[in-house]
């Protein structure tokens, strides 16, 4: 089939500097996912709002948020599902192995380590980790926990620019701090704290508590608007029913 290809460079410089906005990268991950399930399926060919649907979002989002890349569609035919997904995989760096610190190897830095879904995205856990003498030495997922002493050469070993801190809230701002002194550029951070970087230096902050806590009003609000629901053990007034 013929689609238009417009010229992604020549795009990002008429954008300037800014490029593709936040809220637009954050959805990318979920595009490529559903593509890649319509690849599994056998579906060559696509239209934005079937596309759309197997992402959750609107379609009219869906087409400015790909708008950004380039134009990959054709009026009446849709997306070339295989060319699209590639071109977005390509946009995320997706068409390269990246390899990453996990700092951190308490339970969910074991976990993460184990989990498989990162290498069918470009992403190998090459080194783990941890300031616990006990837990320095041995194996998680195959790889040997290294000293914190050591985080400086790991990096410079593997060309590691992407990291993990998975620690306790209080070690959080001292692990950023060395893994930006050992030339990490980007931080996931999992530990329950704020972290500061210097300029230059991405970080994301992931905090499953605070997401479980917006579930919960979700759900207190569903509750309380159900018939019979009432308040809950929240007074009308706002004081708390005892």
């Amino acid at each position: 089939m013929t689609v238009l290809r417009n010229d992604v460079a020549a795009l990002r410089q008429a954008q300037g500097p800014r490029g593709i906005p936040d809220a637009t990268v954050a959805r990318l991950p979920v595009y490529l996912r559903a593509l890649t399930a319509l690849v599994d399926q056998g579906i060559s060919t696509c239209s934005s709002n079937d596309l759309a649907a197997a992402a959750g979002v609107n379609p009219a989002k869906l087409r400015k948020d790909l708008s950004y890349l380039g134009s990959y569609g054709t009026r009446g035919v849709g997306y070339d599902v295989e060319y699209l997904r590639y071109q977005i995989a390509r946009e995320l760096g997706q068409t390269q192995d990246w390899d990453v610190v996990i700092v951190g190897v308490g339970h969910l830095g074991s976990a993460l380590s184990a989990y498989r879904g990162f290498s069918t995205r470009g992403i190998r856990i090459a080194a783990l980790v941890d300031s616990d003498p006990e837990r320095i030495g041995t194996e998680v997922a195959g790889v040997t926990v290294a000293p914190m002493a050591d985080l400086e050469s790991i990096v410079r070993e593997h060309g590691i620019a992407i990291a993990v801190i998975a620690t306790p809230g209080e070690a959080a701002q001292g692990v950023a701090d060395a893994l930006v002194s050992a030339g990490v550029t980007s931080i996931l951070n999992f530990a329950p704290a704020i972290v500061t970087v210097p300029e230059g230096v991405a970080v994301r902050k992931v905090d499953l508590s605070i997401e479980l806590q917006i579930l919960a009003y979700h759900e207190q609000r569903r509750s309380a608007e159900a018939p019979g629901g009432g308040a809950g053990p929240w007074a009308a007034d706002g004081e708390v029913s005892l």
